[in-house]
């Protein structure tokens, strides 16, 4: 989701958005609506953005443990390797490096761009301060990066990101990723994708974890999991958007679709 406590839109009027009410999709419009529901979120229900960003971060590293538990991980050691960009999806990725550390995986951050919002940067001091190492550079031979992690998790671009020729490092960073052959988990939207339109030339993960409501182009995607972090989302949001979530087994905080 993108965080714009300024999006417009009168949070009382009625949305419609589903073309079809038993969807858990947002519709076709779905960057309009994104902001929507972050508006509601921060205006309406008086949410956080850090605490939105702790929520998501903590859902997309618990979709991580249940799609590759430990022991399942090819390699005698859990690594892996968190690439994030500058904008909030970055953040998201910080945070969920930060709990994957804390369920014993071993993650790595490459971060080639700082953000220099203040409250994206608490995200950085909370990795460094649990000895979360960060990358200098992304290896451009793929190799090295299979031979050294398990898996890669996509926080790079996310809903910000419009798509099209990218400015450096991500234009690069996005080639990368696009060779990698060890498994590829994306952070609510892929990188490279439209938000709407689904992928002209972006990558395509194994995994993708929705972050509120899926997206339209999660409509496209053709991986092996898709799974949706917004238990979160109050009850009254789900019925005024018309998101028909699936039920959340147990206590879980992520669900398959």
């Amino acid at each position: 989701m993108l965080l714009n406590s300024s999006a417009g839109g009168d949070s009382g009027e009625s949305h419609g958005l589903q073309e079809d009410p038993t969807s858990p999709f947002l519709g076709k419009s779905a960057l309009t609506e994104a902001l929507a529901i972050d508006k509601e979120l921060l205006e309406e229900f008086r949410f956080g953005q850090q605490q939105l960003i702790e929520i998501w971060g903590h859902a997309c590293a618990m979709a991580v443990t249940k799609v590759f538990p430990r022991r399942s991980l090819p390699r005698k050691q859990p690594t892996l390797l968190v690439v994030c960009g500058c904008e909030q999806n970055g953040a998201v990725g910080l945070a969920c490096a930060r709990h994957l550390r804390i369920f014993e995986y071993e993650p790595t951050i490459f971060y080639p761009k700082r953000s220099s919002n203040p409250l994206f940067r608490d995200f950085t001091t909370q990795c460094e301060k649990m000895d979360i190492p960060f990358l200098s550079y992304l290896p451009a031979e793929t190799q090295l990066i299979s031979d050294a992690y398990n898996l890669v998790i996509d926080a790079l671009l996310g809903v910000e990101a419009t798509p099209g020729e990218l400015p450096e490092p991500f234009g690069t960073i996005l080639a990368t990723l696009k060779q990698i052959r060890i498994p590829l988990v994306s952070l609510d939207v892929p990188s490279g994708w439209d938000v709407e339109t689904g992928t002209s030339d972006g990558i395509s993960p194994d995994v993708l974890v929705s972050l509120a409501a899926p997206k339209q182009c999660a409509t496209r995607f053709v991986g092996k999991h898709h799974l949706l972090a917004g238990r979160f989302l109050p009850y009254d949001m789900q019925k005024k958007f018309e998101l028909n979530f699936p039920e959340y087994p147990g206590t879980d905080d992520v669900v398959s679709l």
